[in-house]
């Protein structure tokens, strides 16, 4: 199948999976509902409507920088006039209605994903990429991403981009193997890791979010060597790539 190659780094990331409302917390790559909720936001699907057209659809993601696990610490409610909902839909008083939250980020993490799937749900997500309805986001709407985010729109074999042509953002250091981990989904006979997530949508609904399971296995994958470059040359070789298919 052909598909995209994007690149998703940023300040701040968020990828959660088992997050409750006062308590965030995030993976350390980006989830299924993670991404669809990205390609969702970026062709204007509103919360409640069907995901079936990203079932087709696969992901894998390259670790490029892990970047550091950060907490942030939240206050919410504190001055609503009418307090803070409970569950059974009575309000918290004023004098108790400030609860405290805690959102887990990655900073300074960076990933390159390469999206499977047919050629007519590619181009469709692609043409969204390039002028999306509302902002892509990086599991957060809090967290937007740099740009470039799309790379390449019609790559013949988006995974082995990953493994050959994408610059990976990162210094090597002395006697560094030039390598990256890979998530990949399913089982696969080389995985280092196999997971079973919750990350699967199939409603984004704010008051019936539901989420199927799903496999995903973990490798690390040895990459050329001169794809690993920082500052001005990492720019310029990313540019290039990028500039290839216009």
């Amino acid at each position: 199948m052909s598909g995209l190659v994007l690149r998703l780094a940023g300040p701040l990331q968020s990828w959660g999976e088992h997050s409750v409302f006062a308590q965030r917390d995030t993976l350390r790559f980006p989830t299924r509902s993670g991404l669809i909720g990205l390609l969702a936001s970026a062709e204007g699907i509103e919360r409640g409507q069907p995901l079936g057209g990203y079932d087709l659809l696969r992901f894998t993601v390259r670790i490029d920088r892990p970047g550091v696990r950060m907490v942030d610490f939240h206050t919410i409610g504190g001055g609503l006039p009418r307090g803070v909902p409970r569950p059974d839909g009575t309000q918290r008083p004023r004098e108790t209605a400030t609860m405290v939250t805690r959102r887990q980020y990655l900073s300074d993490a960076a990933f390159a994903v390469a999206v499977e799937g047919p050629e007519k749900r590619i181009t469709e997500i692609a043409e969204a990429l390039r002028c999306p309805r509302w902002q892509p986001y990086l599991g957060r709407r809090s967290c937007p991403p740099d740009q470039p985010l799309l790379l390449r729109a019609f790559a013949a074999d988006p995974v082995n981009e990953l493994r050959t042509r994408v610059p990976v953002a990162r210094r090597l250091r002395e006697r560094e193997a030039p390598e990256a981990e890979f998530v990949t989904e399913g089982v696969a006979a080389a995985a280092e890791e196999i997971s079973e997530l919750t990350d699967v949508p199939e409603n984004f609904n704010r008051h019936d979010r539901r989420y199927r399971t799903r496999t995903v296995s973990i490798a690390t994958q040895f990459l050329p060597q001169h794809l690993f470059v920082t500052g001005e040359k990492f720019w310029g070789a990313l540019l290039a790539y990028a500039k290839e298919e216009q």
